[in-house]
C-alpha cells in the first residue's frame, strides 16, 4: 500500500507542474522568447529521459525487439490520437497563440474544441505519469530523473497552452479546470502504472515502458519543439542540448 501511495504522490507532483505553468501562463504576460526557451529546455530534458530512463531500461529488461516494437506502437498510438484531436480543434493546444496561424480556436469558431483541448492534454500527460508508477517496480524506488524530467517539461507545456487558451477566449475556470483535472489524472495514471503493469512479466513491463516512451517522443517532436522553434529558433539547439545534459547528468549521478 505504501508503494501505491508513493506512486500517486509522485504522479501528482509531476502533474501539478502543468497547473503551476497554467497559473503563470494565464495570469502573467510571459515574453514569447521566454516560453520558447523553457519549452526547448523541457524538450531536451524529456529526450534524455526517454533515451536513458525509458527506452534504455526497456532494452535492458527485455532486449531490442520489445523495446523497439513498444516504442513504435506508442508513437503510432499518439500520432493517431493526435490526428483525431487535430481535426476537432486541438492541433495547436500547446501553442501560446502569438501567431495567428497557430492560434487555438474558440468554441464559437469550432464547436467541441474545448473538449478536444482537454482530451489532448490528457493524451499528452497520461504516458508521462504512467511511467512514473512503472519506475517504482524496479527496486521499489521511483525514478527521480523521470519525475524531474516530467515536472520540468510540464511547466512550459502548461504555461504555453494556457496562454493560448486565454487568447482563444477560454475562461479562467475552463483553463484551471482542465489542468487541475490533468493533475488528478496524472495521479491515477501513476497508480495504475504501478498496480496494473506490475502484475505482468518483465517483458510486458518493458514493452509498456517503451510504449510510453514512444508516445512521449512523438509528443515532443509534434508539439514542444515546434512551439520552441517558433520564437527561439536561433538558440533552440543549444537550449535543448542543455536540457538533455541536465537530465543525462541526473540519470548518471
Amino acid at each position: 500500500m505504501a508503494e501505491v501511495v508513493e506512486a500517486g504522490l509522485w504522479g501528482f507532483v509531476a502533474g501539478s507542474a502543468l497547473l503551476l505553468g497554467a497559473v503563470v501562463g494565464f495570469g502573467v504576460r510571459v515574453p514569447p522568447k521566454v516560453i520558447a526557451t523553457v519549452m526547448a529546455f523541457g524538450a531536451g530534458v524529456l529526450l534524455s529521459a526517454v533515451s536513458f530512463e525509458l527506452v534504455g531500461e526497456a532494452y535492458d529488461q527485455a532486449g531490442l525487439a520489445p523495446a523497439a516494437f513498444g516504442t513504435l506502437v506508442g508513437a503510432l498510438a499518439y500520432t493517431l490520437g493526435n490526428l483525431w484531436l487535430a481535426r476537432r480543434g486541438a492541433r495547436h493546444r500547446k501553442r501560446s497563440g502569438r501567431h495567428a496561424a497557430h492560434r487555438q480556436p474558440s468554441e464559437q469558431e469550432q464547436g467541441g474544441s474545448g473538449t478536444a483541448l482537454a482530451l489532448g492534454a490528457l493524451l499528452d500527460g497520461v504516458p508521462e505519469s504512467a511511467v512514473i508508477g512503472v519506475s517504482l517496480l524496479d527496486g521499489g524506488a521511483v525514478s527521480l530523473v523521470t519525475v524531474v524530467a516530467v515536472f520540468i517539461s510540464n511547466v512550459p507545456e502548461g504555461l504555453s497552452s494556457s496562454a493560448g487558451m486565454r487568447k482563444a477566449g477560454r475562461s479562467k475556470g475552463f483553463v484551471f479546470g482542465v489542468w487541475g483535472a490533468i493533475a488528478a489524472a496524472s495521479t491515477v495514471s501513476a497508480v495504475l502504472g504501478y498496480t496494473v503493469v506490475g502484475a505482468f512479466s518483465p517483458a510486458v513491463i518493458a514493452a509498456v515502458t517503451a510504449v510510453a516512451a514512444g508516445a512521449i517522443l512523438a509528443m515532443v517532436a509534434d508539439t514542444m519543439i515546434p512551439e520552441a522553434f517558433e520564437d527561439a529558433h536561433l538558440a533552440i539547439g543549444l537550449v535543448t542540448v542543455c536540457g538533455f545534459l541536465v537530465s543525462f547528468g541526473l540519470s548518471h549521478a
